[in-house]
């Protein structure tokens, strides 16, 4: 049985000019690409099956990402369904040459596991071995309320 721990994911990408919106900054549709990528990826790592988004709650846009400085997702999966798996995304905003990292977007995702047919298929139930695993379930709960 999966846990949150290993179904953590964290990916980088460097905004590119085009990738950006007339203020110089990473259009919010491309924010959102990113962690749906990533989503899906932490989704289908738990599920062990193909997911697809259902479901995006309050994608929120705190600040930019400037071009040139890198975004930096992190995903994993919380909860779960009979067929869908509730995933947690943060992205920040990373200097590149310091490190130095900054909130820019959050959400909670749900996918839908299905098999290659697209029909609905059962994921596993989520198990909480760990400290780690705790604080993330428990971030992505929080999340929802």
């Amino acid at each position: 049985m999966p846990t949150p721990t290993d179904t953590y994911i964290e990916n980088r990408e460097r905004i590119q000019p085009n990738q950006t919106n007339n203020y110089d900054t990473a259009h919010g549709g491309i924010v959102m690409h990113l962690m749906d990528e990533i989503g899906a990826m932490s989704a289908m790592r738990f599920a062990g099956e193909t997911c697809v988004t259902a479901r995006v709650e309050s994608l929120d846009f705190q600040r930019p990402i400037p071009r040139g400085d890198v975004a930096v997702v992190e995903s994993w999966a919380y909860g779960a369904g009979q067929t869908s798996v509730k995933v947690r995304l943060r992205v920040d905003r990373e200097a590149p040459r310091t490190g130095e990292r900054e909130r820019t977007s959050d959400s909670t995702f749900t996918f839908v596991a299905v098999d290659s047919e697209g029909r609905p298929v059962s994921v596993p139930d989520l198990v909480v071995e760990s400290d780690r695993d705790r604080e993330l379930r428990d971030e992505g709960l929080a999340a929802e309320r």
